[in-house]
């Protein structure tokens, strides 16, 4: 059996899919299809950037998984840190990049792990700023030797993504989507080689 924790925010969370299941839990049921023992763990939280999920996700893995069973961990975040509020965003790209190399490098210390990039959204100026930090999130992965997932770049020939997105909330697509995210991820080899 294999337990598997997804950590992030409202896109991990599958925030806007009617169906519940987001991207997550789409690729964990189809990996059970095809006869894998999954324990599936979604611990998405809506709105929260890097800096809260740096305080929050290793006593929520240390409930769930052990070195005694087979067990791996998925991060996904980057697009609330890229949010402008009060006039900057909600966290620079240096305190983002190091957020994220210090929430890796402790997990692949424990477990497994993959990094799925932030996706893109209907904001032209937003996306900006999150293709740069997919790019840094990408060159800290590299150094870290953690398989790196650009789903910002494979999503932008995505015309259900964005269409789905602008019109629910401006964020969140609906199911297809969700299935389109999910289709991504599980195509990608460093993903299908934990199975």
């Amino acid at each position: 059996m294999t337990r598997i924790c997804f950590f992030g925010e409202s896109f991990v969370n599958g925030t806007g899919d009617p169906e519940c299941l987001g991207w997550t839990g789409r690729i964990c049921a189809a990996a059970c299809q095809q006869g894998y023992d999954i324990t599936y763990y979604n611990l998405g939280v809506r709105r929260q950037t890097s800096t809260e999920l740096k305080k929050r996700w290793l006593d929520e893995v240390s409930c769930r998984l052990s070195p005694e069973f087979d067990s791996r961990i998925v991060f996904s975040f980057g697009v609330n840190n890229t949010t402008i509020e009060n006039g900057k965003t909600r966290v620079d790209f240096s305190t983002s990049v190091e957020n994220l190399s210090y929430i890796l490098g402790v997990a692949k210390q424990m477990f497994p792990v993959l990094m799925v990039g932030p996706p893109l959204t209907p904001d032209c100026e937003q996306n900006q700023r999150i293709a740069r930090l997919s790019a840094k999130y990408a060159e800290a992965c590299q150094k870290l030797d953690i398989a790196y997932l650009d789903t910002f770049t494979k999503l932008q020939s995505s015309t259900i993504w964005l269409q789905e997105a602008a019109a629910n909330d401006g964020y969140h697509p609906r199911a297809g989507g969700y299935t389109e995210f999910a289709n991504i991820v599980q195509n990608w080899s460093s993903w299908l080689s934990w199975f």
